[in-house]
C-alpha cells in the first residue's frame, strides 16, 4: 500500500482545483489493483463524512472533479441535516461489476485508517455494505454496514424517506396540499432508492414515468403498480425531460438540470435524491424564471447521512425517523425563505448552512477543533 505521488506539474494543478478544501489523498495500492481519491473538504462541524462511490472513471481528472464536486456537497448536506460532521467523499476508480474484491476494499480501509478518524465513509453508487464490511476489518472509521455487523442497515430506506417529505413540502407550495396521490411524477434511476420512492408513490395513488437501463427494475416497477391498479409508463434517453407531469424526480446521476433539459421541462418542480442535480449554481435562476420549483438536493437526500451519522452515537432507528421527518420543515422553511429574499432555493439553502457553519465556527475554540471528539471510534 502506498500513497500516489503526482509530479510537480499535477500537483500544482490540484492545489489550484483544490481551492477551500482541506485535504486530498490519492490512494494507490498496485497488489489489488485499488486507486482511490479522499477529498476532505471542510471540518468546522466536526470530522468529515462521505460515502465512496466506484465508477470507471475515463481518467484521474474526471474522478477528482467528481470527488472534489461531491465532497463539498457534503459539508452543506451535513449542515442542513444538523448532524456533527463535516463534508467528505471518496470514488474508487474501476468497473463495480468486475473489478470489486474483498482484497480491494480492505485496502481502502488502511487508507481510510491512515486518516486518524478524520473521515468517515460507507455505501454510495457502485458500492453496496457487502463491500465495507471488508473494509472494516481494517478500520472503525466505517457506516453504513448490515445491522448483524453493527450498523444501521440500508440508508436507501431513510434516503427514500427524506425524498418522500421532500415531495410533500414541494407539493403544498405548488398545490396548496402535501398529497401525493392524483399527480404524475417522472422518476429518473430505479435504483436503490428511486425504486423505493416509485412504490411509495404507487402506494399513495400517483402515477409514474419511468427511466432506468435496468429492464429488470422497470418490469417489477410496473408489475407492482398492476397489482396496485396504478399506472407505470417507461420512457428513455432525453425523453424523460420532456414528459409532461407534474414533478421531476432525479434519482440518478448528477448534472441533469442544465441549459439543455431545463429548456424541455414541462414540471412545476425538481425534487429528487441525486447529488448535484445543478450542473451550475445559475442553473437554479433558470428553473426560478421558467417557474419551476427546485428542492435542494442535499436536502432532500439527507435520510441516508443521518442514519449512518446516528451510528456513530448508537444506533436508534426511532431517533432516525424523526430526524429525518425534518426534511419536510427545513424545505418550507428554506422555501419561505427564498420567496421573502426574492432568490433562488439553492441561494437560501446555502446560506442556512453557511450560516450555521460561521455560528458554530465561533462557539469552537482552538482546542475543540484539535482534541477527538467523543464519537470518535477509530483507534
Amino acid at each position: 500500500m502506498n500513497t500516489i505521488q503526482p509530479s510537480l506539474e499535477t500537483t500544482a494543478t490540484v492545489i489550484d482545483k483544490m481551492h477551500e478544501h482541506q485535504q486530498i489523498v490519492f490512494c494507490n495500492d498496485p497488489a489489488t489493483g485499488l486507486k482511490a481519491i479522499i477529498a476532505i473538504h471542510n471540518t468546522t462541524l466536526g470530522p468529515a463524512l462521505g460515502g465512496c462511490r466506484m465508477r470507471p472513471y475515463r481518467t484521474m481528472d474526471e474522478a477528482l472533479e467528481d470527488v472534489l464536486r461531491l465532497s463539498k456537497g457534503m459539508t452543506y448536506k451535513c449542515a442542513a441535516a444538523d448532524v456533527d460532521f463535516g463534508g467528505g467523499k471518496a470514488v474508487i476508480i474501476g468497473d463495480p461489476a468486475r473489478d470489486k474484491t474483498p482484497a480491494l476494499f480492505r485496502a481502502f480501509g488502511q487508507f481510510v485508517d491512515s486518516l486518524n478518524g478524520r473521515f468517515y465513509t460507507g455505501t454510495d453508487m457502485g458500492t453496496s455494505m457487502d463491500d465495507f464490511i471488508h473494509a472494516a476489518k481494517e478500520t472503525n472509521c466505517i457506516v453504513g454496514i448490515p445491522e448483524a455487523y453493527g450498523g444501521g442497515g440500508d440508508s436507501s430506506i431513510p434516503t427514500a424517506l427524506g425524498v418522500i417529505y421532500g415531495l410533500k413540502a414541494s407539493n403544498k407550495v405548488v398545490f396548496g396540499t402535501d398529497n401525493l396521490s392524483h399527480k404524475k411524477y417522472i422518476i429518473q434511476g430505479l435504483g436503490k432508492v428511486g425504486y423505493k420512492v416509485a412504490e411509495q408513490l404507487l402506494e399513495s395513488g400517483a402515477d409514474l414515468y419511468v427511466s432506468d437501463i435496468n429492464e429488470e427494475a422497470v418490469k417489477a416497477i410496473q408489475k407492482h403498480a398492476k397489482q396496485l391498479g396504478g399506472n407505470v409508463v417507461r420512457v428513455t434517453g432525453d425523453e424523460v425531460y420532456s414528459v409532461d407531469a407534474d414533478v421531476f424526480v432525479p434519482c440518478a446521476f448528477g448534472g441533469i438540470i442544465n441549459d439543455e433539459t431545463i429548456d424541455l421541462l414541462k414540471v412545476k418542480a425538481v425534487v429528487g435524491s441525486a447529488n448535484n442535480q445543478l450542473l451550475m449554481e445559475n442553473h437554479g435562476e433558470a428553473l426560478k424564471r421558467k417557474g419551476i420549483l427546485y428542492a435542494p438536493d442535499y436536502i432532500v437526500n439527507a435520510g441516508g447521512l443521518i442514519q449512518v451519522a446516528d451510528e456513530l452515537y448508537g444506533y436508534n432507528q426511532e431517533r432516525v425517523l424523526a430526524k429525518t421527518s425534518s426534511i419536510y420543515t427545513s424545505l418550507l422553511e428554506v422555501y419561505k425563505q427564498a420567496e421573502l429574499d426574492n432568490i433562488t432555493t439553492i441561494q437560501a439553502a446555502n446560506r442556512f448552512c453557511e450560516k450555521r457553519m460561521e455560528d458554530r465556527q465561533r462557539q469552537n475554540s482552538f482546542f475543540s477543533h484539535t482534541k477527538r471528539p467523543k464519537w470518535d471510534i477509530c483507534k
